[in-house]
């Protein structure tokens, strides 16, 4: 399961804040207390610093490009389950 985090523009504060809700995610919603989870961050912009630190905590980093998006990760990133 991955759970998405979407903002306009993404912070190093946000990721953050967003690692934190992953951390209690199987707390708060018990269903998925026996499934591995994956947490991504979804934006438009993202200001310096943030890109990296999502990756760097283990988070899919995921860029809207047109009507679609990509996920722009490096090729040697490996995402932190939860």
């Amino acid at each position: 399961m991955v759970v998405i985090e979407v903002k306009t523009t993404l912070r190093p504060q946000d990721v953050k804040k967003f690692i934190e809700k992953l951390n209690h995610i199987k707390q708060w919603v018990p269903r998925y207390a026996d499934n591995i989870i994956y947490g991504g961050v979804a934006r438009l912009t993202a200001a310096a610093g943030a890109e990296e630190m999502a990756e760097s905590r283990g988070v899919f980093s995921i860029r809207a490009t047109g009507n679609s998006a990509a996920i722009v990760n490096s090729p040697v990133f490996r995402p932190r389950p939860w």
